[in-house]
């Protein structure tokens, strides 16, 4: 199946499973998502794989085991690429979000992460390239970052806003949008995972050790 753009309606559909996120909806509507949601990102998989290797499509279900929120269902679709330092694509409601790197960083990462950030000899190349991406519409996510500075460091670090992190990720949001129903949509997301690239490879080259060490047998990476 050639990719002919992303669904409008999968827009709709995410908006009424937010309202109705339920078994019986789910069944109802269960022939829509594999037409208009799931169907469009296997072809968008199929298009962006010769370039940045195999991917892997998310379940549309939600992993109650252990959370307060006992609905079902995600309220998006992801698909991530298969590496450990990776890119990822998700559409909802919202709209686009399109990012990468490491989602689940280890420590060892983590710590070496800090110190580039901290010493002055080395945080000016992790700087231009975070400062390259924002020009490029990316930025760090920032969404479960630490509250307070973390253990050795100060609030006042000139650099605290990276001290924070506690994903090594970034992204780019966007509403949803004309363009996204058009074939040409793949070599635009293909763009933005170009950007993403700049950030994976600066991961690679100066995590690779602590990414190496970590990468086994527990595989990292978002959940979808």
């Amino acid at each position: 199946m050639d990719f002919a753009g992303l669904h409008p309606d999968a827009v709709a559909f995410y908006a009424e499973l937010a309202g109705d996120n339920s078994k019986r909806w789910w069944a109802a509507n269960r022939d829509r998502y594999d037409e208009h949601v799931r169907g469009p990102f296997e072809a968008l998989g199929a298009a962006l794989e010769p370039e940045f290797g195999p991917v892997k499509i998310f379940r549309p279900y939600r992993d109650v085991r252990f959370s307060a929120d006992k609905t079902p269902y995600k309220l998006h679709i992801g698909m991530v690429t298969r590496a450990p330092i990776a890119h990822y694509v998700q559409f909802s409601d919202e709209g686009l979000l399109t990012g990468g790197g490491v989602y689940q960083v280890p420590t060892p990462a983590l710590a070496r992460f800090r110190q580039i950030a901290d010493d002055a000899r080395t945080w000016g190349d992790l700087e231009a390239t975070l400062d390259e991406l924002r020009e490029l519409g990316f930025e760090p996510m920032r969404d479960d970052e630490l509250k307070t500075a973390p253990r050795g460091f100060t609030a006042a670090h000139p650099r605290i806003h990276l001290l924070r992190l506690k994903r090594l990720a970034v992204g780019r949001s966007e509403e949803a949008a004309d363009w996204m129903w058009q074939p040409d949509a793949a070599e635009a997301i293909a763009q933005r995972w170009r950007a993403v690239s700049l950030w994976c490879e600066w991961l690679q080259e100066n995590l690779e050790e602590e990414l190496a060490e970590a990468a086994s047998p527990v595989r990292r990476g978002r959940g979808g």
